[in-house]
């Protein structure tokens, strides 16, 4: 069944209080900027966001958190985001840190249908506290579980009708995965084309994970920190 296709108001619409939501990008690099800004606008609250980072405090995750509508983050680091610093550290909101490979990993595994993996990172460290340890050929791992979520809301440069999804370079980050561990899959993307107008080879994401797909109207795709070169010369 094609999926359908909607406006990022009418997509975040859908999204009831206390959801769980995986978002895809790294930093500010292939997040759903136009859902996110939807989102803030509609105002949901109490919402567990799952993402490698919050990026800035004023773009991305961080309109949501400085409308407090985010009441549980789970990332891997802090990052560029003085907001989320500062909520942490004043215990204004949840805060779940998870090493980056296992924090992929997890999400992956829910995708497959997989419920724990055990895996070396973490052991002998306050990651591994309260979870199952355990020996394989004498080596010592710990359990993790997988990671999945009401939401995931991805971020594409297009879909065909059917749902199927191409990314561009490096915008495919944690795009991919989350597409495949929510229950429902809202894929934001900057062109719709026909079916049959995308190279199967360059299908990543088969339309049959996606469940509502979203037009960005406006992308501004800012550059989270900009480092410039010096170079001397005669």
């Amino acid at each position: 069944m094609p999926p359908q296709i909607l406006s990022a108001a009418e997509a975040v619409a859908r999204v009831p209080e206390g959801a769980s939501i995986l978002m895809g990008g790294f930093g500010l690099c292939g997040i759903p900027e136009n859902l996110i800004k939807a989102l803030a606008r509609h105002g949901t609250r109490n919402l567990t966001v799952m993402s490698n980072n919050a990026g800035v405090a004023d773009y991305g995750i961080g309109l949501l958190l400085a409308a407090g509508q985010v009441r549980a983050m789970v990332g891997t680091y802090v990052g560029e985001n003085a907001l989320l610093e500062s909520m942490i550290l004043n215990k204004q909101i949840e805060i779940t840190l998870v090493p980056q490979g296992t924090f992929a990993e997890r999400i992956r595994a829910a995708g497959a249908g997989i419920p724990a993996f055990f895996t070396p990172t973490g052991v002998g460290t306050m990651v591994a506290e309260g979870k199952d340890t355990r020996q394989f050929d004498g080596r010592e791992y710990v359990m993790e579980r997988a990671l999945g979520a009401d939401f995931a809301f991805v971020k594409a440069y297009r879909a065909d009708r059917m749902g199927n999804l191409v990314y561009r370079r490096t915008t495919r980050n944690f795009n991919p995965m989350m597409a495949t561990a929510g229950k429902i899959t809202i894929a934001e993307v900057e062109e719709i084309v026909p079916e049959g107008s995308l190279d199967p080879e360059a299908i990543v994401t088969p339309g049959m994970f996606v469940d509502i797909v979203v037009r960005g109207e406006v992308y501004e795709k800012r550059i989270e920190k900009r480092t410039y070169r010096t170079t001397d010369r005669a």
